[in-house]
């Protein structure tokens, strides 16, 4: 890389994409599908081994496929690189779809893996960390870690669909929680339409 190109990539925003082994890989899909065509992101993507089994029941997709979709790709067992490291600026990071165990792991201070790695140093960086958590029904250890998170500052999101957008297929679902979430990190993108008053008042 030239250092005009590591000039511009550092305008960019680097964001971090965590995938793990959650049911709804489809979230995590759709969240690089739409990264990959804005031209100020760039993504960093780390996959747990659970994420790629979950791929093979819920995608056509091979891994190779999925992280060919982000513009750079982690090893989760690599724990010494660059977005390992507070010093590496990033514009925070997302987990999409966060599992239960990596709720935990997080909110407990447990980093042993890249993932868990990454989303601790965001944290102390104080950088924006969003889960999008899939599980219900949820017992006294979920909700306690959420606490736990958020009180560190960061961002518990599940996926909640939103009616009033009076959605027609499964995919408009999807992109309203991925847009919602994206709005968390100022990234603009047309994946619904915003709340207008259907009976605005008369002046």
């Amino acid at each position: 890389m030239t250092a005009q190109e590591d000039m511009v990539s550092e305008r960019k925003k680097h964001l971090v994409i965590g995938i793990t082994g959650a049911s709804g890989i489809v979230y995590g899909l759709r969240t690089l599908e739409v990264l990959q065509e804005n031209p100020s992101v760039v993504t960093h993507l780390v996959m747990t081994k659970p994420a790629m089994q979950t791929l093979a029941y819920e995608s056509k997709l091979k891994v190779r496929e999925v992280q060919a979709m982000a513009d750079h790709t982690y090893s989760n067992d690599n724990i010494g690189t660059t977005i390992a490291s507070g010093s590496f600026i990033t514009h925070g990071m997302f987990i999409v779809p966060a599992s239960a165990n990596t709720l935990a792991n997080i909110a407990n201070g447990i980093s042993d893996t890249l993932l868990t790695r990454a989303a601790d140093v965001n944290l102390k960086e104080r950088r924006r960390v969003v889960l999008l958590f899939r599980e219900t029904p949820l017992h006294q250890g979920h909700l306690e870690n959420m606490l736990k998170l958020t009180q560190m500052g960061g961002i518990v999101a599940p996926p909640m669909p939103a009616f009033y957008q009076k959605p027609e297929t499964l995919a408009d679902i999807i992109d309203h929680s991925i847009g919602r979430v994206l709005d968390l990190f100022d990234i603009s993108h047309e994946l619904f339409s915003r709340w207008k008053d259907p009976q605005p008042s008369s002046s």
